[in-house]
């Protein structure tokens, strides 16, 4: 029989065992009831991988429907932090030609953001190292690669400036736009690319994989059930016509400047060319660093968008603003005549003319560009008409063109002449010069197509844009972006003055704008040569097309080029040709009496 002390040490230990029975059953009944959800979750963490999975980009289109911004698969390299070891950095550096540094700080940063997601390395590798990569997988754990795309340009129409281009996310857009981007993201950095990111972008998928202690793949969590596709991003349909843009790019060969073309309807933009460019290509995938500092060294500038950022005089293309003030504000009435004797002098200064004009009107003025006759007529109209009127055609301002880049140009008014000059310190011979758009006066090619767009309207104002619709890829159904417009309040008689001054300049004997003529369509329009104190003067026109319901208002702003009715007419007279025909007919002699036959337009002479 055992003894008292024996069974008192027997109660102790099966006391203890059932407290800790207990305590461990406590503890159970803790964890996988009390807490099983969070706990549940945090072990799904560890074992169930998220990889994100990138939609493929919207694809873009012109008026007529053809693909103009296509896609490409690329491959590229990624390293998933947690799987990653640091012993293979020095391979890896030389196997993708990168530097050590850059690998690091990437893997870190991945590693900061979630270590079980793929970062990217390095993006549009080619097949070889495609290659190396697949056959030593045991080489580089953690190394892997994902299919992605990369824009692809299937016509002759580049459009840089316009189309824009993408490029990897930065460290301060990552932090502006927050959640939805990670690092490594393609975003829009300019033109149409940056300006509908959010409707091109589409929107990321996850796929979850399960994975072991050591991060190795075991193939689709749930099989797959939980997985969310990516959704491709919209498509966009431009006004562009592919072939104009193409044509008015090849007009400009071997030149600096910039044709802008619109559609006088809508503000649509038909065609926006500037010179000298890049091929779009070159930011597709990666852009190697020497091309692009090859780009931002040209001394051509062809990552300046001549359409948009330029602030040039532009020349007597400007007359039509001052003779809309004078005659609007009964300043001048059609009656009014200025003798011409080929100079103006106003103190002691004289202010040249090309010609000597005689007698000379409103219409001849427009129709043969007699600088004496718009020096006059600015006098009498004075400075605040003058900017009032040249504010409401639209200059001084940004136009709103949807490409996120553009100079608003400069109009003098009192307040800039006392700002920059001192009050009192400047004179009324400053403003001699603004009446042949000269002088301070600053725009650019996009505000003067408007200008010319608002003329063929009798005053009806479109804010010129790139993007008819937005076709959403779920609904299929189209989205039209809303613009502005407006009527100027003018009365049809001034349109009308203006409008047969320009038609004089193109198609009557002495106007200056002959070159711009094209067979059997009536084109209305106005030279402008653009004097520039650092070398020779730019070569401006302005015109739309047909005379009577315009179909086309176009710009051609040429620099360093002499004459605008040498040098701008011809192109523009080219490009509504190209546009109107959908051909150049006038190299084509049966074909031309045929088509201009039938298109030909019926003028209404005043």
């Amino acid at each position: 029989m055992a003894s008292l002390p024996e069974q008192s040490h027997k109660r102790i230990f099966y006391a203890a065992i059932g407290a800790a029975f207990l305590l461990f059953s406590v503890r159970l009944v803790q964890l996988q009831v009390v807490y099983g959800d969070v706990y549940g979750k945090k072990s799904e963490e560890n074992s169930v991988r998220p990889i994100p999975r990138e939609p493929i980009r919207g694809y873009v289109y012109d008026r007529n429907g053809t693909l103009i911004i296509d896609n490409r698969p690329s491959y590229t390299v990624t390293v998933t932090p947690s799987e990653f070891d640091p012993n293979t950095v020095d391979a890896l550096t030389s196997l993708l030609h990168l530097d050590r540094a850059f690998i690091i700080d990437r893997v870190k940063k991945g590693k900061e953001h979630n270590r079980f997601a793929p970062v990217r390395i390095k993006r549009d590798i080619d097949f070889q190292t495609l290659s190396v990569i697949e056959e030593n997988r045991d080489r580089f754990p953690g190394v892997d690669y994902e299919i992605e795309t990369k824009r692809y340009y299937p016509t002759t129409a580049n459009a840089p400036h316009l189309f824009g281009y993408t490029k990897e996310i930065s460290e301060r857009q990552l932090a502006d736009l927050g959640e939805g981007y990670r690092q490594g993201d393609i975003i829009g950095a300019s033109g149409i690319e940056a300006a509908y990111e959010k409707y091109l972008r589409g929107e990321k998928g996850v796929e979850f994989i399960t994975v072991n202690a050591r991060g190795q793949n075991l193939g689709a969590y749930n099989d797959g059930s939980n997985d969310v596709p990516a959704r491709e991003g919209n498509d966009l349909y431009l006004t562009l016509d592919a072939k104009l843009q193409a044509f008015a790019e090849s007009l400009l060969t071997n030149r600096h400047g910039a044709i802008v073309a619109l559609d006088p309807a809508n503000g649509g933009i038909l065609a926006l060319a500037s010179k000298p460019d890049f091929d779009p290509m070159l930011f597709s995938g990666v852009t190697p660093a020497d091309v692009w500092t090859a780009l931002n060294n040209d001394a051509g500038k062809p990552l300046f968008n001549r359409a948009t950022l330029t602030r040039y005089p532009p020349g007597s293309t400007f007359k039509m603003v001052i003779a809309a003030a004078a005659l609007q504000e009964n300043v001048i009435s059609t009656n009014f005549r200025v003798q011409c004797a080929g100079a103006y002098r106003f103190g002691n200064k004289i202010y040249k003319d090309l010609h000597v004009h005689g007698s000379t009107n409103v219409y001849g003025a427009i129709q043969r560009s007699c600088n004496v006759f718009f020096y006059t007529v600015m006098m009498k109209t004075g400075l605040d008409l003058f900017a009032q009127y040249a504010h409401e055609f639209g200059f001084g301002s940004p136009t709103g063109i949807d490409i996120l880049e553009e100079n608003p140009g400069l109009i003098p008014s009192v307040d800039y002449y006392n700002r920059v000059y001192g009050k009192g310190k400047w004179t009324a011979g400053y403003l001699v010069s603004l009446g042949i758009g000269q002088g301070e006066i600053g725009v650019t090619p996009v505000q003067m197509a408007c200008y010319s767009m608002v003329l063929g309207n009798k005053g009806m104002y479109y804010q010129p844009h790139a993007v008819a619709a937005i076709r959403n890829k779920l609904t299929g159904t189209l989205e039209h972006p809303a613009f502005h417009s407006r009527q100027m309040k003018i009365t049809d008689g001034v349109w009308n003055v203006l409008r047969e001054g320009m038609y004089l300049c193109v198609n009557a004997p002495g106007g200056t704008g002959g070159a711009a003529r094209v067979p059997g369509v009536v084109v209305a329009g106005k030279t402008g040569t653009a004097e520039n104190p650092h070398g020779e003067d730019h070569a401006w026109f302005i015109g739309y097309a047909p005379l009577d319901n315009p179909r086309i208002a176009v710009c051609v702003m040429v620099e360093n080029a002499g004459y605008g009715g040498a040098v701008a007419a011809p192109i523009a007279g080219l490009c509504i040709e190209q546009y109107l025909y959908g051909e150049i007919v006038r190299y084509k002699t049966r074909q031309t009496v045929i088509a201009a036959t039938q298109t030909a337009d019926t003028v209404q002479r005043r």
